[in-house]
C-alpha cells in the first residue's frame, strides 16, 4: 500500500474572539443554537453505549487523529501529518501545535496513547475493541509516544483501512481525552477533548448543554466533514429531546427550535416553499434494508431468503417511503461510492411467480416469521409495513413487532431476531460498509452475513490498496451478497435538514449527522 504523509495546513492563529470580533456585532453577545434530537442519548462517554444521535453529540467534543471529509476521504485533524512505513506495520503520527483540551491542557502525545490504552481496557467496553484487539481485522500490538508530538501505532499486519477505521463515527473518531475525563476510581466522568464545544449539562429526557470552546483551535478553510473549518461561532448548543416530530416540526416554525438535522421526506416539499425556514438536502452513505437472521431455523434456508426478496418491489418501497426522493440501491457499496458501477447495479428482480417457487423448494408452510421496526426512524419503520404487505401478498407469513429503539438495538446487537427494519449509519470505505453487516456470528453477533468465502474476500479488500484489484473484490462481493441474500438492501440514506432563516452555514452531512460549528445565528 502507498501512503503518503498528509500534511495539514497551517493553524489560524488568531484566538477565538478575534474571530468572533470580526464576524460583526450580531455574535459578539450570547449567541445560542437549538436542535432537535428525535429521542435521548445513550451516554457522553465517547464510543461506548452509543447510537447515532449519541455520536452526533459527542463528536461535538471529541476529535481524533485523522477524520472524514466531505469527499469521504481521510484527512488530518489532530494530526499534523501521517507517514506509513515501507512494511505497511507502522503508522507514525506527528500532533498539530497549538491544540488544548477543555480544561487548558495541551495535548500531547502521551494523552494519545492514554486514550488508546483506555479504550483497549475491556472495562471500558469500546464500541470498536473488537476491530483492533485481535478479533477483528487487524491487531494494534503497540502504541508508544517517542516524543511530545510523535506516537507511533504498529499493527501485526498491513491494513488499508486502518486509517478509515480510526476515523469511523462509531467508534468516535477514536476520540482523544484528557485522563481527567476519568474519576480517581477510574469510572467515566466527562468527555474533556479537544473539540470545538465542551460539556455542559444533561437533563435526561430534555436536552445536552454544550459551551463553546473559546481556545479551539480550527484548522483554516471552510467546513469539510469532521476535518477543516470548525470554529465555534455561538457560545452554546441544546441539543432539545423531542420525541414527536410533529411537535419538533411546530416548534421550528413556532421559533422554539433553529435546527430539525433530519425531518420526514413527505415534509420536504412543503417547508421548501415555508419562508420562514431553509431545507438542505443530500444523499448519503448510510444502508437502510431488511435484515434476515440466517441463523433461524427458518431463515437458515436461503431459497427462502430468495423468495423474500423476489416478493418484495423495491422501486416502490423506496418511492414511497422517501416520497420520491430516493434512490434504489441493492449493493453494500453506496450509489454515491467510487466502487459502484455496472455490478452494483444489478439486483434484486421483483416476481412473485417466482417467489411462490422458491417458497415451494424451500419447503415453506405458512410457518410465522416477526419482523421486528420502530418509529424513531419513520422511513425505516414504513419500509417494514409496505413490505410486510407485499410477503403476506407472496403467501409468506409476516407480522411486524414494534419495539422501542434502545430495545431493538439491544436485540440487534445480541442477533435475537428473525427479521428486522434496520439503518445502519454511514461508512465511508465500501469495506467498511461491507464489515458493517459482515463478521462471524460466533464472536459478533451483531453482524448479519457470516460466510466463510465472502469474509475472506472482504479480508483482501482491506489490505490491497490497488483501486482496480479492490473493484473485483467488491464486485464478487456484491455478487455473492445478492445470492445468498443475508439481508434485503433497499437504499442510502437520505439527510433533509431544515433550519430557521436566522441560522447561517448549517449543512446537512453525507454522515448523517447535524454538525454546528461553522454555524451562526443573527437576530
Amino acid at each position: 500500500m502507498a501512503f503518503k504523509p498528509i500534511a495539514a495546513a497551517a493553524l489560524a492563529s488568531a484566538a477565538m474572539t478575534s474571530l468572533l470580533a470580526g464576524l460583526g456585532p450580531s455574535l459578539a453577545a450570547p449567541t445560542s443554537i437549538r436542535t432537535h434530537l428525535n429521542a435521548d442519548i445513550r451516554s457522553i462517554n465517547p464510543g461506548v453505549n452509543r447510537d447515532d444521535n449519541t455520536d452526533a453529540v459527542v463528536l461535538h467534543m471529541v476529535e481524533g487523529l485523522v477524520a472524514y471529509g466531505d469527499d469521504a476521504e481521510v484527512k488530518p485533524l489532530l494530526a499534523e501529518k501521517v507517514a506509513l512505513s515501507e512494511d505497511g506495520l507502522s503508522y507514525t503520527f506527528t500532533l498539530r501545535k497549538g491544540v488544548k483540551f477543555h480544561n487548558g491542557a495541551p495535548l500531547t502525545a502521551a494523552d494519545v496513547v492514554w486514550s488508546w490504552n483506555r479504550y483497549m481496557d475491556p472495562k471500558t467496553e469500546w464500541r470498536c475493541l473488537s476491530e483492533f484487539d485481535g478479533r477483528g481485522r487487524v491487531k494494534v500490538e503497540s502504541v508508544t509516544a517517542p516524543d511530545a508530538s510523535t506516537v507511533v501505532f504498529k499493527l501485526d499486519k498491513p491494513s488499508s483501512l486502518f486509517l478509515a477505521s480510526i476515523a469511523r463515527t462509531d467508534c468516535a473518531m477514536t476520540g482523544i481525552l484528557h485522563k481527567d475525563s476519568v474519576k480517581a476510581d477510574g469510572s467515566f466522568d466527562k468527555p474533556i477533548g479537544t473539540g470545538p464545544f465542551s460539556f455542559g449539562e444533561w437533563r435526561r429526557g430534555e436536552y445536552i448543554r454544550l459551551v463553546r470552546n473559546a481556545d479551539y483551535a480550527s484548522l483554516p478553510g471552510k467546513i469539510d466533514g469532521y476535518t477543516g473549518g470548525k470554529r465555534p461561532l455561538v457560545d452554546e448548543v441544546r441539543f432539545l429531546i423531542v420525541p414527536d416530530s410533529s411537535t419538533a416540526k411546530a416548534a421550528l416554525l413556532r421559533g422554539d427550535i433553529d435546527v430539525i438535522p433530519d425531518v420526514a421526506n413527505a415534509e420536504v416539499g412543503e417547508l421548501r416553499k415555508n419562508p420562514k425556514v431553509e431545507v438542505s438536502l443530500v444523499s448519503n452513505m448510510g444502508l437502510v434494508g431488511l435484515l434476515m437472521q440466517t441463523r433461524d431455523p427458518l431463515l437458515q434456508n436461503q431459497k427462502l431468503r430468495q423468495a423474500i426478496a423476489a416478493a418484495l418491489d423495491v422501486n416502490e418501497i423506496v418511492s414511497a417511503v422517501t416520497d420520491g426522493l430516493g434512490k434504489p440501491n441493492n449493493s453494500i457499496v453506496p450509489a454515491m461510492s467510487s466502487y459502484y458501477g455496472p455490478v452494483q447495479k444489478q439486483g434484486y428482480k421483483h416476481d412473485v411467480a417466482a417467489a411462490k417457487k422458491l417458497l415451494q423448494e424451500a419447503g415453506y408452510k405458512g410457518e410465522p416469521i416477526v419482523m421486528l421496526a420502530n418509529k424513531r426512524y419513520p422511513q425505516s419503520f414504513d419500509s417494514a409495513v409496505i413490505a410486510q404487505q407485499m410477503l403476506q401478498g407472496a403467501g409468506i407469513n409476516v407480522s411486524i413487532e414494534v419495539l422501542e429503539w434502545a430495545t431493538q438495538l439491544d436485540r440487534y446487537s445480541k442477533g435475537n431476531y428473525q427479521m428486522q427494519a434496520f439503518p445502519y449509519s454511514a461508512r465511508l470505505d465500501p469495506a467498511l460498509s461491507f464489515e458493517s453487516i459482515a463478521g462471524p456470528k460466533a464472536t459478533q453477533p451483531r453482524k448479519v452475513w457470516d460466510d466463510a468465502d465472502s469474509l475472506a474476500l472482504l479480508d483482501k479488500s482491506m489490505v490491497v490498496s490497488d483501486k482496480a484489484e479492490r473493484q473485483k473484490l467488491f464486485d464478487e462481493l456484491h455478487t455473492r451478497f445478492i445470492a445468498q441474500v443475508p439481508m434485503v438492501m433497499l437504499y442510502n440514506g437520505l439527510d433533509a435538514g431544515v433550519y430557521a432563516k436566522r441560522v447561517k452555514g448549517y449543512q446537512s452531512s453525507i454522515l448523517s449527522k447535524p454538525r454546528l460549528w461553522e454555524v451562526s445565528v443573527t437576530d
